[in-house]
């Protein structure tokens, strides 16, 4: 599963939320100030820039708004929280501190910091893992003297890892991966915890980026750990840093698209440091792919849209976890399910789970719901969406925002309508319109939240990636991909059988040596297929 790679565009407004924004790497992080600027005057003029001014969401004869109804508003409290992604006024122009006079953060509002604490609080204590293992391991601090650049989504979970890494002993600088999945409160609540965050939710290119540079590129900060989800963090020190990102004695990456990039650059010779991929750990790919995904596909769906799903037809591209995950759900729920597939292994498996593959082209005329999971370019594009009959919803589920060809939208043609919070209603001249989820972004993560339990599994994988490489003796791990030792993979998972009240069963010696197993693991040889 591949992504596109595209860098920021030239010719997009830097202060217009609208615009294009792309989730790929930099292609010059170094210019893109300068470019965005001479972008926004050269291609939108005055009006542009005082459209920018007002925050307005609007774009002449394309763009317009629609009041919220009474349940559209119920849906869009319960489903974004407190976060406020409608203020005018860029962060970046506020000067804001805490009590302490800590000001090395961006946040949308600071004092929007007790309500984040306690969806913090609330996540602790579903994310037993992750707990266990910032007790265990507190005195120890594995981590003193690390200092990690991270750039993952920031939530309440998010939040409880970078404090349990924090007290395992780094030094963090975070910023976001998506621009509309951040949570403004728990941001400012981290960042009210003298945390240098760099977030907010409805970020412009020109945020995303500069907020990434803030964490990478500080007064006395050399970082020497890499957390990444997308691989934007990596890229841009990469490009921009390169003496810095020598320095570097790790990477751990947790997403399909991150790690593609990583085994690009050590195929071309450009990985000059080891890095951990998390993402084909056992413990994420299942839990964060297909269970997690199983729960907040729904919850996204209904959040967004309160769409009836008994009877519906949904295809879903791609049947790896994410996809499994997402039909196992919506078919429980009464859907009619297809799947597109170019692997014919995963096919043969939609086949015998009961699912009928198909082309795009054969059924898109007739459904009411596409869901993207492959984390490749041009999934949907312009032809398929012109073939959807009106009211059909769309919406990704992959990491990359590329899956839907959302810029051949953009066309003077249509319209779009903004219905609530990161759900659009775009029109054709002919009155036929489809509902576009988070302009293609990841749906559970932008109209939703994903439950915190699945999250404490991912947490507690990555920190032991972290450990693991900071703490590595040299020459351990070489300038290349790693797959996490199945040994952390299993001790992941035994931190969180207590929750259910599992209990184990022990081998015995005679059993331990028939199959060739030590009593405390691994169970399983690294080609087991679980």
């Amino acid at each position: 599963m591949a992504d596109s790679g595209d860098g920021p565009d030239s010719t997009t407004s830097g202060k217009d939320v609208r615009n294009r924004v792309s989730d790929g790497p930099v292609t010059d992080p170094g210019t893109v100030t300068k470019s965005l600027e001479a972008s926004n005057n050269a291609f939108h003029g005055p009006r542009a820039k005082l459209e920018a001014k007002s925050g307005a969401l609007k774009k002449a004869n394309r763009y317009r708004s629609r009041s919220l109804s009474a349940s559209s508003t119920d849906s869009y409290s319960s489903g974004m929280r407190s976060s406020s992604d409608e203020e005018d006024v860029s962060p970046r122009e506020k000067l804001q501190k805490t009590e302490k006079g800590f000001a090395d953060f961006c946040v949308r509002n600071i004092n929007q910091y007790a309500f984040g604490r306690r969806e913090i609080e609330i996540a602790e204590q579903e994310m037993p893992g992750i707990m266990a293992l910032r007790k265990r391991a507190a005195d120890d601090k594995p981590l003193k003297n690390a200092k990690i650049v991270g750039c993952t989504h920031i939530n309440a979970q998010t939040a409880v890892l970078v404090e349990t890494l924090v007290q395992l002993g780094a030094q963090v600088r975070w910023a976001a991966c998506n621009i509309y999945s951040t949570q403004n409160e728990v941001a400012a609540a981290l960042a009210h915890a003298n945390y240098p965050i760099f977030a907010w939710r409805g970020e412009t290119e020109e945020d995303f980026w500069w907020c990434i540079d803030k964490c990478v590129a500080a007064e006395n900060w050399q970082p020497n750990m890499i957390l990444d989800d997308g691989g934007d963090a990596t890229h841009l020190m990469l490009k921009k840093y390169p003496s810095m990102f020598k320095m570097i004695q790790g990477i751990v990456e947790e997403s399909v698209t991150g790690v593609h990039r990583l085994y690009q650059l050590s195929k071309a010779g450009k990985l000059s440091v080891p890095a951990m991929n998390v993402n084909d750990s056992v413990t994420k790919t299942k839990f964060d792919n297909l269970y997690s995904c199983r729960e907040s596909i729904i919850d996204s769906l209904k959040r967004s849209t309160d769409v009836m799903f008994g009877g519906k037809q949904v295809v879903i591209c791609g049947y790896g976890e994410v996809g499994k995950g997402c039909c196992q759900a919506l078919k429980g729920l009464g859907c009619i399910v297809y799947i597109t597939e170019i692997d014919p292994i995963c096919a043969l498996q939609a086949s015998m789970d009961g699912f009928r593959v198909v082309k795009l082209n054969e059924v898109i005329r007739n459904v009411d719901i596409v869901i993207t999971a492959t984390g490749n370019k041009n999934v949907v594009t312009r032809e398929h969406m012109d073939k959807m009959k009106n009211g059909s919803v769309v919406c990704n589920m992959g990491h990359s925002n590329t899956e839907i060809d959302i810029n051949s939208l953009r066309t003077p043609d249509l319209t779009w309508e903004k219905v609530r919070s990161q759900v659009d209603h775009v029109i054709w001249p002919d009155g036929k319109r489809i509902v576009l989820l988070a302009e293609g972004r990841l749906v559970n993560l932008s109209c939703s939240s994903i439950p915190s339990f699945v999250v404490s599994i991912t947490a507690a994988t990555q920190a032991l990636a972290l450990i693991e490489l900071f703490n590595a003796p040299q020459g351990r791990y070489k300038s290349d991909v790693y797959l996490l030792p199945k040994k952390m993979d299993e001790y992941v998972a035994s931190l969180h059988l207590p929750t259910f009240d599992a209990h184990l069963t022990e081998l015995t010696d005679e059993q331990a040596k028939y199959m060739g197993l030590n009593k405390a693991g691994p169970f399983k040889p690294n080609y087991y297929r679980y």
